[in-house]
């Protein structure tokens, strides 16, 4: 289509006699196409230059300008070397001269402006990259290469940094790259002569496209941003460059890598380098640390570039200055840094993009997001006429008025009107910045009645030890105090934060985040003024707050499958085995925490929590017991037979955990007379299925750098522990049929299938209830009961009136009597009410006493994961704190700890009764 059919503006002449000029070297125009030329070539001698010296192109160009400039593009590729600085710049005038009209008559959005400037420039560059490593490889100067290397640069990648590396070139744009070479390429011994190769190359490359020559120049090269650039080459190894971002890499550096793209050489070594350098751009929690180091460097920008002062239009600086393009990136890089992490969908070039993306997620509100695109759309626009005047790579507005007029004459605007206007869009990206890297601090009381010879200590501890976190902490004093001091008790909370803090191994990070979001401060003291146990988690894994702002910590609870879905999706960004171990860690550790705070702070109810806890682990199980099958079946060959199915037992089979559960296993394989895997290292079915159950445990319990899983106990399995760790199937139903005992009978009605093939899995259930629907003497399993009841009360002392598990009439020994009515009714449930049922059908109970351990059991199991949640080790109910009485008390419905007590000893007993007359009697009480 031609431009002027795409035409929606039009720049007026500051000078009509030059634009007449430029109108004379395009005779029969149509009158559109003659408006913009005179406008374009009378407001800018740069471009009456290029309309003059390339007519005869334009004529033909201007009725298909997009195929035209493609066409230009792509001829670069089958230059002759010689004619390749002559066509480069040749390319590089009709490129700017026709994005200039295109741009000017409204044809092109800003999109497809930097976008052909950066088209042209991934071109020249791997033109220029090409011809120079042609002569290094001629001169056989480099080792081994020969002219088949120049496919993919001979292992040599060129990547493109900043607007171009986003695909957002200015009109008069430098273009920054860093330059590198795949060292593996070469033997060790030819490796320096490799990069006295690779340097002259680069040189020979950037000299081609920055020499000023009779024709022009292509591009002006910058390859400052490399690491160390004032003592590394100018290209080194990838290997050189790993390692120095790894140990000396800073923030400007990673948000650089958000917009890095490889323009020319090795795509494959290319990829690889960028993908390799991810953990170091992409942190695995929330970054809120990155907001003071853009901070800090916005206000060396200002401070080096002389950009302070308030906001005047003479001279501005429409890059660097107040509210200006470098403010608007800036915000959307950080919130990338802070959250690309744990969000690859957040990892995206573009500054419009990467708002567009951050909105998407929740990062940053809609109403924000499209104003500062709108902005950064305007910025750029002015930008671009700024710099078509003379080719000038210039950001700063005119400072005279005829500057100002000529600029309204480009963009056809009203002087007044235009100045009017971006003195407003300037003034509100500055005052949004400001909101953002400098957020108020709600003003608070006093802080005397929390000032306590603790703080003197605070300097001490290892959070605090660096200057970077001090300095944060200073700032985020007055108001934690303050906050402090609004809670019931302001000593006891100090002393409680005062344990959460001397326990956090670093600070920058959590007080960065804790600076930005200062709702969670609330939070944070409430946590530790409540739970102990939960504090001195989340001293040592303060990722787990990444959660609550990640934008899921209080929406609606996805279930078991949800969550598997969940998982699943993120171990599709890890690369191996260890590092997806690593991140099911984090991850649970995540929706674990979300669960305690939940209910710590009464947005669920105790039985919900235990339901959550259970749905986390076995989603945890459904998606690690194949990735465990996965990694041994690499090197042992697939399961022999139908596979294995793991049988989740007690609590995990009932669905109900507890903040500090184990988890109660057994491993069951059908091996279906196959005798051997076949791998690479084949094993014996059983063998292969007693260390692939050993690599389960391991994936659960191993401490690796997020820490453990879960504790595992396999005691419940055949044989106990004295049986082996998996039990093939056909000797599983044989053991229940013929040998197991009473007890493993009862442990089977609160069993099922976790994770595991279907097919085994379903029939694994069919014979469990199959088993469990015999008939069984009454009082032989009464017997039994009652032996089981007299060793757990003889091994199994409470801890104190807190301990609802274990001792006379608490949790263990209801649901032993439950398991024991299900047994001999047949109920295959699984749950504690349904047993309780049963053994009032089966005459152990009647129904008021049947109620009563019924309510009893509700009551207990509420305060056994109150009690988890407040503390691993026996509750000191003294030691808790107004907090930690209000949760239990809110928890359990009472009002009063002195009434709790005295119901609990009065419950218990009573409980204990309704028992032993159930299993003594062997009859309804």
């Amino acid at each position: 289509m031609s431009l002027a059919a795409e035409m929606t503006r039009c720049p007026r002449a500051f000078d009509p006699e030059r634009g007449a000029e430029g109108v004379a070297a395009l005779p029969g125009l149509t009158p559109e196409l003659r408006a913009l030329v005179h406008g374009a070539a009378g407001s800018s001698p740069y471009l009456l230059s290029l309309v003059q010296r390339e007519a005869e192109w334009l004529m033909e160009a201007l009725t298909r300008p997009d195929a035209a400039l493609a066409d230009q593009i792509a001829a670069l590729r089958d230059l002759p070397d010689e004619d390749l600085p002559r066509g480069l710049r040749q390319t590089k005038r009709r490129v700017a001269v026709m994005t200039a009209l295109a741009d000017l008559g409204g044809a092109w959005p800003l999109g497809q402006v930097t976008g052909t400037l950066t088209a042209f420039a991934d071109a020249a560059c791997q033109s220029a990259l090409r011809a120079a490593l042609a002569v290094q490889i001629r001169r056989r100067k480099l080792p081994g290469a020969t002219e088949d290397d120049l496919e993919d640069a001979a292992g040599m990648c060129v990547f493109a940094m900043g607007k171009m590396g986003a695909g957002e070139l200015n009109y008069s744009s430098d273009i920054d790259l860093i330059c590198l070479f795949d060292e593996t390429r070469f033997d060790p011994d030819d490796f320096y002569e490799a990069r006295s190769s690779f340097v002259r190359a680069t040189r020979a490359m950037t000299a081609m496209l920055s020499e000023i020559t009779p024709e022009g120049y292509v591009f002006r090269t910058d390859l400052r941003l490399r690491p160390d650039p004032a003592v590394t080459p100018v290209c080194i190894a990838m290997e050189a460059a790993e390692r120095y971002y790894e140990s000396l890499g800073r923030t400007w550096e990673r948000a650089a890598y958000i917009k890095a793209r490889l323009a020319a050489g090795d795509g494959v070594a290319g990829q690889r380098f960028l993908d390799d350098l991810s953990p170091f751009v992409w942190r695995r929690h929330l970054d809120f640390a990155a907001i003071q180091d853009a901070h800090d460097m916005r206000l060396a920008i200002r401070e080096h570039k002389g950009l302070g002062g308030p906001i005047t239009l003479p001279g501005h600086n429409m890059k660097l200055g107040r509210g200006g393009i470098r403010e608007i990136e800036f915000f959307t890089q950080t919130r990338q840094l802070i959250a690309g992490g744990r969000d690859p969908d957040l990892r995206v070039r573009g500054t419009v993009d990467g708002l567009r993306a951050l909105a998407a997620k929740g990062w940053v509100p809609d109403e924000t997001a499209d104003m500062l695109a709108e902005h950064y759309v305007a910025h750029r626009t002015v930008e671009h006429r700024l710099q078509m005047v003379n080719d000038a790579q210039t950001h700063s507005l005119p400072r005279s008025p005829e500057g100002f007029d000529r600029l309204a004459c480009l963009m056809d605007r009203d002087r007044s009107a235009l100045e009017a206007e971006l003195t407003e869009r300037l003034q509100t990206v500055h005052d949004t910045m400001e909101q953002f890297f400098a957020p108020s601090k709600p003003a608070g009381p006093a802080t005397a009645d929390v000032e306590h010879d603790l703080l003197t200590r605070w300097r001490s501890y290892p959070a605090l030890r660096s200057e970077r976190s001090r300095a944060i902490f200073e700032r985020l004093r007055p108001d934690l105090l303050a906050r402090l001091a609004q809670s019931s008790r302001p000593e006891e909370a100090l002393l409680a934060f005062d344990g959460f803090l001397s326990g956090l191994p670093a600070g920058v990070q959590l007080f960065s985040l804790l600076e930005a979001n200062p709702q969670l401060t609330d939070l944070l003291i409430d946590i530790t003024g409540t739970s102990p146990e939960l504090a001195q988690y989340l001293s040592r894994n303060a990722g787990v707050f990444d959660a609550v702002i990640g934008g899921d910590f209080f929406t609606d609870w996805p279930g078991q499958e949800g969550l598997a879905q969940l998982l699943q999706a993120r171990l599709e960004a890890e690369a191996d085995y260890e590092t997806r171990l690593d991140a099911i860690r984090r991850w649970a550790k995540e929706w674990h925490f979300r669960v305690g705070v939940h209910l710590l702070r009464g947005l669920i109810e105790a039985e919900t929590a235990a339901q959550q806890y259970a749905d986390l682990a076995r989603a945890v199980l459904v998606v690690l017991w194949p990735l465990v099958t996965a990694q041994f079946a690499a090197r042992h060959g697939p399961p022999p037979g139908r596979g294995a199915v793991v049988l989740g037992m007690g609590s995990l089979g009932a669905g109900r955990l507890n903040a500090g559960s184990d988890l109660d296993l057994i491993v069951i394989y059908d091996p279906q007379g196959e005798e051997a895997s076949q791998g690479a290292k084949p094993l014996s079915s059983r063998l292969y299925y007693a260390r692939l159950t050993q690599a389960l445990i391991t994936a659960l319990t191993a401490p690796m750098a997020q820490g453990r899983l879960y504790e595992v106990d396999m005691r419940l399995r055949p044989s106990g522990n004295q049986g082996p760790v998996a039990t093939s199937w056909p000797a599983f139903q044989s053991y229940q049929a013929d040998q197991a005992w009473v007890w493993e009978h009862l442990a089977l009605t609160r069993a099922s299938v976790v994770a595991g093939p279907a097919d085994l899995a379903a029939d694994v259930e069919a014979f469990r209830q199959d088993l469990l629907r015999q008939p069984r003497a009454q009082e032989k399993v009464l017997a039994e009961v009652r032996d089981m009841r007299d060793r757990i009360r003889a091994a199994k002392i409470p801890t104190g009136l807190w301990d609802a598990k274990r001792g006379p009439g608490r949790l263990q020994e209801i649901e032993l009597l439950a398991q024991a009515g299900a047994l001999l009714q047949g109920d295959t449930s699984g749950q504690t009410e349904a047993g309780l049922r049963a053994a009032v059908a089966a005459g152990l109970l009647n129904d008021a006493s049947g109620m009563a351990l019924t309510e009893f059991h509700a009551f207990y199991s509420r305060l056994h994961q109150a009690v988890q949640l407040l503390s691993d080790r026996p509750l000191d109910a003294e030691a808790l704190g107004p907090s930690g009485h209000a949760f239990l008390l809110r928890t359990l419905g009472e009002e009063r700890m002195s009434d709790l007590e005295s119901k609990l000893a009065a419950d218990y007993a009573a409980s204990a009764a309704y028992i032993d007359a159930a299993l003594t009697a062997g009859g309804a009480t």
